[in-house]
C-alpha cells in the first residue's frame, strides 16, 4: 500500500510505503494536491473502555477488548494501554487473564495493546481523592496481590497507580520499579513530603494530574505543586476541555515542558455513546451533546468520553502548541516512558 500526506514532523509531503504490517520507505514528495495530514499512529496510556466494552466489566470478551480497539482505531490510536480500575481480586484477575489470552491468540490484538495499567486499588478513600472508584474495594498495597496479578497476566502490567500515603506504598513503590513496573501518583490526598518520598522511591509518573483530587487544597503546600515541580515525573493529562481548564492546561505545560507531558483519554465504558442518560452500575450517567460524562443531574464528571484526536486539537488551542509537539505527547513521549 502507499500513502501521501504531510508527515507532522517535517510538515513536508511524504510517500509512505508499507508491505504487510511493515513500513518499507518514507519519501518525500513533491506535490500540489490538498492531502491530509500523516502521522504515527497514537498510544493511549489510559483507556478504561469505549462505547460499551470495559476493561473492569464483569463479561470482559475477546469482543468487547475488540470493540475497543476498534472504535480506538478509528481516533487514530494504534496502541493503548488497557484500564482496569479499582475492583475485587477475583475480578481483576479473571480480567487479566481474558486480556492474556486475547494477546496470545490473536496477533492484531496484540499489536494494538502496549501493557496493561492497574489504576488502583491502593488509592486514597477520601471523597475528592477516591474519584469514581467503588470504595468498598479501596485496599492497601500488598506486593503478594500484585504479583497474582502479574503472574496471571503473563508480566504484562506496565502502570499501577497509587496513593502514596496508604501504608506500604513506598515499599510496594520500590519493589515494582525494581522489577521495571512503572509506579504512578494519583487518586491522593498525600501530603508534599509523601510525594517527594514516593518519587525518591522510584515513582515516575503523575496519573491524570489535576483530577482525582479535592475541590479545595492548600494554596501552596499540595500534592499537584509537588507533583509539578518533580522533574523526575511525567504527567499523564486529560485535555477534552471538560478535566482540565485551558489555564491550567497552560501552566501545566509550562511547569512540565512538552518532553515530560503525556496525553490520555481515560475514556470509559460510556464515551461514543448518544446523548442521554444510562446506567454504570449503581449511578445514573449523562452522555451530554458535546459528548462528556457526568452524574446525571449534578455538575460532576463520570469518567472522560473524548479519544485522543479531539484532545490533541484542544491542547494545540490552549497552549498554543505546534501540531507536531502535540502529537509527540501521545506518540514519543509514553513510547519513551514505556520503553
Amino acid at each position: 500500500m502507499i500513502y501521501t500526506g504531510i508527515s507532522v514532523f517535517s510538515k513536508k509531503p511524504v510517500e509512505l510505503q508499507t508491505e504487510g504490517t511493515k513500513i518499507r520507505s518514507v519519501k518525500n514528495i513533491d506535490t500540489q494536491e490538498k492531502i491530509p495530514y500523516i502521522s504515527p499512529g497514537f498510544l493511549d496510556m489510559q483507556v478504561n473502555g469505549y462505547n460499551g466494552s470495559d476493561y473492569s466489566l464483569e463479561d470482559l470478551s475477546f469482543d468487547g477488548i475488540r470493540s475497543i480497539i476498534d472504535s480506538l482505531a478509528v481516533s487514530g490510536t494504534a496502541r493503548h494501554v488497557p484500564t482496569i480500575v479499582t475492583s475485587p481480586q477475583k475480578l481483576i484477575l479473571r480480567n487479566l487473564k481474558v486480556i492474556k489470552d486475547a494477546v496470545e491468540k490473536y496477533p492484531e490484538i496484540a499489536a494494538s495493546i502496549a501493557g496493561i495499567h492497574i489504576e488502583g486499588p491502593y488509592i486514597s478513600s477520601e471523597d475528592g481523592p477516591r474519584g469514581a472508584h467503588d470504595p468498598q474495594y479501596i485496599r492497601d498495597p500488598d506486593i503478594t496481590e500484585f504479583s497474582e496479578w502479574q503472574k496471571v497476566s503473563g508480566g504484562r502490567i506496565a502502570i499501577v497507580t497509587l496513593a502514596p500515603e496508604r501504608k506500604g506504598a513506598f515499599d510496594f513503590i520500590r519493589a515494582i520499579t525494581l522489577k521495571g513496573i512503572i509506579a504512578s501518583i494519583g487518586h491522593t490526598g498525600a501530603v508534599p513530603e509523601q510525594i517527594r518520598e514516593a518519587v525518591l522511591k522510584g515513582a515516575e509518573l503523575s496519573t491524570h494530574l489535576g483530577n482525582g483530587s479535592h475541590a479545595v487544597i492548600p494554596r501552596l503546600k499540595n500534592y499537584i505543586w509537588e507533583q509539578l515541580a518533580s522533574d523526575e515525573l511525567y504527567s499523564g493529562i486529560i485535555t477534552d476541555g471538560f478535566h482540565l481548564p485551558a489555564p491550567v492546561v497552560k501552566v501545566f505545560t509550562r511547569a512540565k515542558g512538552l518532553d515530560r507531558l503525556i496525553l490520555v483519554s481515560d475514556t470509559a465504558l460510556l464515551g461514543g455513546r448518544p446523548p442521554g442518560i444510562y446506567k454504570w452500575g449503581n449511578i445514573d450517567v449523562e452522555v451530554h451533546k458535546d459528548g462528556h460524562l457526568g452524574l446525571a443531574g449534578t455538575p460532576y464528571l463520570a469518567g472522560a468520553g473524548h479519544l485522543l484526536d479531539w484532545d490533541i486539537a484542544h491542547f494545540v488551542s490552549f497552549t498554543g502548541a505546534a501540531l507536531a509537539d502535540a502529537i509527540r505527547l501521545c506518540t514519543v513521549n509514553p513510547a519513551r516512558l514505556l520503553k
